[in-house]
């Protein structure tokens, strides 16, 4: 079974736990999400690059969750949140492409 790229799993950590929150109304909801997939997602950076890569990129998602809430004052919701999931999808594939 082909394993899904941990960019995808990171983006889609960082959509869905806003998604999750904002249709269900319930934001802890949303934050289980968002935290699974994080932790998914280091694992993986972890087993591909160890423990540096995996805290680097690990930090990155937390950061781009973070600075979602103010970028999403300037651009709306929905543009700040894949604008930080594409970021952090793609530092994550440069840094594991080549492990």
């Amino acid at each position: 079974m082909p394993r899904i790229p941990s960019s995808a799993i990171a983006a889609a950590g960082l959509v869905g736990g806003y998604a999750t929150a904002r249709w269900t109304k319930k934001r802890p909801l949303g934050g289980v999400v968002l935290a699974g997939a994080g932790a998914v997602a280091v694992r993986e950076w972890q087993q591909v690059g160890g423990a540096k890569v995996a805290a680097g990129l690990g930090a990155a998602y937390v950061a781009a969750f973070a600075g979602s809430h103010p970028l999403a004052k300037k651009i709306g919701a929905w543009p700040a949140v894949f604008s930080v999931a594409g970021t952090v999808a793609a530092a994550s594939w440069a840094v594991t492409r080549q492990k």
